[in-house]
């Protein structure tokens, strides 16, 4: 079955002004929209992958269960196609957004020390990225709650990654220049900051209660 493009759960501008809605709309209906054609096309070649779902596919990075002569294709593509089709669902309206809660600020607090301090180090990640890529707060092996940046469309669910990166992802952040440059223009760190705005706490407490019963949201 061919991989579609995901309706968003809001319209284009509930996330002014902090994300506009000119960068919501290309960001999905031209960048998103082109990670699931190319990635369609690179799986019409190797029948035999058509049944894997997205999270399967994004695990298979890295692995020998992906031809060498379609392995960059497919890491690039479903790889935006998963990090992408999980972003727009940890947004929300300004309105809707009122911190972490529950057993998910308790992990956050165990980890970090603190909400705070758990920001202060996913901006620096997602600041330091060089280039493009993602930041991510995630569920590592042990249980505990961890932080990474990927390049590219690169995620944690992928092999080969440093094992520091991997987990299963609760939270994550575009920093690619598209998903903030007519808006923040170079001003990564601004559009980072601003970006907590629209958080969608609820749905980061229901990625980590999945992500510690061993299911990968999406």
């Amino acid at each position: 079955m061919a991989f579609e493009l995901p309706p968003l759960p809001y319209e284009y501008g509930t996330l002014e002004p902090h994300v506009d809605s000119m960068t919501m709309q290309i960001h999905h209906t031209k960048h998103h929209q082109a990670y699931v054609n190319n990635l369609n096309a690179a799986l019409d070649k190797f029948p035999e992958l058509k049944d894997l779902g997205l999270v399967d596919i994004n695990k298979a990075v890295g692995t020998d269960k992906l031809p060498t002569e379609a392995a960059t294709v497919i890491r690039n593509n479903g790889g935006g196609h998963y990090n992408h089709t999980f972003f727009w669902k940890v947004m929300t309206n300004p309105s809707n957004t009122n911190g972490p809660s529950g057993a998910a600020k308790e992990a956050i607090e165990a980890a970090f020390g603190s909400v705070d301090e758990m920001k202060t180090k996913f901006n620096a990640a997602a600041a330091g990225r060089f280039g493009s890529g993602w930041a991510w707060l995630g569920v590592k092996s042990d249980g505990s709650l961890a932080i990474t940046s990927t390049p590219n469309q690169d995620n944690p669910l992928m092999s080969g990654l440093p094992d520091a990166a991997a987990m299963v992802p609760i939270l994550g952040l575009d920093v690619w220049e598209h998903a903030y440059y007519l808006k923040y223009q170079n001003r990564r760190p601004e559009y980072i900051a601003a970006w907590w705005n629209v958080v969608n706490w609820e749905q980061v407490s229901a990625n980590y209660e999945a992500a510690k019963a061993g299911t990968v949201p999406l």
